[in-house]
């Protein structure tokens, strides 16, 4: 601590730059081998939005601060809700997924329980109960334990072997919490789970949210991006229109830089209702413009960076076409690496059919080979999977995940997410794997 209190000349900063970046990963995420994680890739356009936005160094809470910004982000924003399929509502740019997530929890149980942002607990009936898959990310879970419900009022519904929701158990599960005398609210939805790639059926989970008279969320935070394709968007997203509430993350799957995320209603008005808080000093209502573009007041932030001139950017460079081509270049990808996979069968045992660019599979070294595949070899796959990743690690040429799941011991999961991948990188990842992991 002592070096940082002492001012340093400039060359020495820049050389400290250097350093910093040559430990940071031994793979920018922009490299072609990084497969590692769900957002990743470099788009040159977004990051020189990005460099622009630093440089204007805006908040976004008021249209008289940020109004070119504010009307960007009235229009994008707009036309997302369009591909949807929603013809009004409301959305804005969160800080990441997870509290573009919050942010729906919130609005369904102020839009359900409007008592409650005065009264809290007391002007709830019961016990408000929440619905998800095991698969879905941990974030909605977290919901239950930030807004008061409790993780034990986060049910948990069982998956298939594919990864999706099983609907019938939800509807079980949702009948087993009424006879209890608890109030089923909320239920999520997941398009394009973590670790499999999964997407939920949503026409099977709407009718039940109908029913039920749940509020419908969808996260598709990972997912979204393949809403932009007309090849890919059915069957992942029929239903979409019927949510009442979606996650949509630009930094993944359409390349914009961290962060970007977007959560959408299909209901105007809820977020303003749910989280205004109407201070005076800084969101009067005698302004000489349309107060609602003073954004500031529709959130729980108050101070909220600039996150869409980056995606704008992105928009116009690309056009909605481009972003079309994009998903459905990395979904082309995807497939090729299947083929691959299934070429080379005494090597590698694919897992499962990917829906999204996530593809699950397990390495087979030479000893391995002869062995029929049963639980017993799939735990020897297992262990051989944090011994390559490790060795991945120490020689620096590629960077692949793995974990397990509740079925499965570790296995490997790429994602290819990155508009600079090639075939030939992914022949290079599967070489790569095969040349660290055949003496094991």
């Amino acid at each position: 601590m002592a070096k940082m209190e002492k001012r340093k000349a400039f060359s020495a900063t820049l050389n400290n730059s250097n350093d910093v970046f040559c430990y940071v990963v031994f793979h920018l995420t922009g490299h072609p081998h990084f497969f590692n994680q769900l957002s990743n890739g470099l788009d040159l356009i977004s990051m020189a939005g990005e460099w622009l936005t630093a440089t204007a160094n805006t908040n976004m809470f008021t249209y008289e601060i940020a109004p070119v910004f504010i009307l960007m982000e009235t229009v994008v924003l707009t036309k997302m809700r369009e591909i949807i399929g929603w013809s009004g509502g409301d959305s804005i740019l969160a800080p990441g997924g997870s509290i573009s997530n919050l942010y729906a929890f919130l609005a369904a149980r102020h839009k359900m329980f409007p008592n409650y942002k005065e009264q809290g607990s007391a002007g709830l009936p019961g016990t408000l109960v929440m619905f998800t898959s095991e698969q879905c990310h941990y974030s909605i879970k977290s919901c239950a334990a930030v807004c008061g419900l409790g993780t034990n009022n986060c049910v948990v519904v069982p998956s298939d072997e594919h990864g999706k929701i099983i609907v019938s158990e939800l509807e079980r599960l949702i009948l087993e919490r009424k006879a209890k005398g608890d109030i089923p609210f909320f239920v999520n939805a997941t398009a394009g789970t973590t670790v499999l790639g999964a997407f939920d059926d949503i026409n099977g989970i709407a009718d039940i949210c109908q029913k039920y008279n749940c509020w419908m969320h969808i996260d598709a935070a990972w997912g979204g991006g393949l809403l932009m394709s007309r090849k890919h968007r059915h069957p992942r997203f029929t239903g979409v229109e019927r949510a009442d509430s979606i996650t949509w993350n630009p930094h993944k799957l359409m390349g914009a830089l961290l962060q970007c995320s977007t959560i959408h209603f299909k209901e105007d008005g809820l977020l303003i209702s749910c989280n205004q808080m109407s201070a005076e000093y800084l969101f009067m209502t005698d302004k000489h413009y349309d107060i609602s573009y003073d954004t500031g007041d529709k959130v729980i932030q108050c101070g909220r960076h600039n996150d869409i001139f980056k995606l704008w950017l992105q928009w116009r460079a690309k056009g909605t076409e481009g972003f079309e081509k994009q998903q459905d270049r990395l979904m082309e990808l995807v497939q090729y690496q299947v083929k691959r996979i299934r070429e080379q069968a005494d090597r590698f045992y694919l897992i499962m059919e990917p829906e999204c660019v996530n593809v699950s599979f397990w390495y087979v070294p030479k000893r391995l080979r002869g062995m029929p595949h049963d639980s017993k070899r799939e735990v020897e796959l297992g262990k051989i999977c944090p011994i390559i990743k490790n060795r991945m690690m120490q020689k620096g040429t590629l960077m692949v995940g793995y974990q397990p799941d509740d079925r499965r011991p570790n296995f490997f999961r790429s994602i290819i997410s990155s508009a600079a991948v090639t075939e030939q990188d992914v022949d290079f990842m599967l070489d790569e794997i095969h040349r660290l992991g055949d003496d094991l």
